[in-house]
């Protein structure tokens, strides 16, 4: 590979903010399709292991809104427990997801080049906001894959929430409840 290629790769493209708008309304609506096909399988909203990796998700990504934002007060870390029952933690998921929309309408070029501290790491990692993001979009994906690999284990259909799916449906956005 030539420098000029390898060097054209490191370069962040003048539109992310683009990418990752798309990107965080993928993850939205790609979460609500599978709440929507956990709801409709009673033996998967009972199951404790979709419920514990639902709330890992969602606390996650909140613990990502927090470390890119302002940190005006203390990360409230949450357990599952916390929440009495699943309506409870789709509620949370919502609102997660809601904030997270607000804080990217918000967010210029200069802020994603912004260096924060990633403060779980011992010593703290410092990675830019662009990085920070990147990383949370990608660890909700990883871990819908699992919960629909344990859908099916229990009986159920797991939605098909690939990108590219989401593109050829012409980017459609989260619905939440079904219908």
């Amino acid at each position: 590979m030539s420098d000029a290629v390898r060097n054209s790769r490191r370069t962040v493209p003048e539109n992310f903010m683009s990418y990752l708008d798309e990107l965080y309304v993928h993850q939205e609506w790609a979460d609500a399709e599978h709440w929507r096909a956990i709801e409709a399988h009673a033996p998967a909203l009972a199951d404790r292991a979709i419920r514990e990796r639902l709330h890992h998700i969602h606390l996650v990504q909140s613990a990502f809104l927090w470390i890119v934002g302002p940190r005006t007060s203390q990360f409230a870390i949450t357990k599952v427990e916390d929440y009495p029952n699943m309506a409870d933690l789709k509620a949370f998921a919502r609102k997660g997801h809601a904030d997270l929309a607000a804080m990217l309408d918000a967010m210029d070029d200069a802020r994603l080049a912004d260096t924060i501290e990633v403060p779980w790491f011992r010593p703290a990692l410092k990675v830019s906001v662009r990085h920070a993001l990147m990383q949370a979009a990608m660890h909700s994906h990883y871990h819908r894959g699992q919960n629909a690999t344990r859908l099916r284990e229990l009986g159920g259909v797991p939605p098909t929430t690939d990108f590219i799916v989401w593109l050829r449906d012409g980017q459609p956005t989260a619905l939440w409840d079904r219908g």
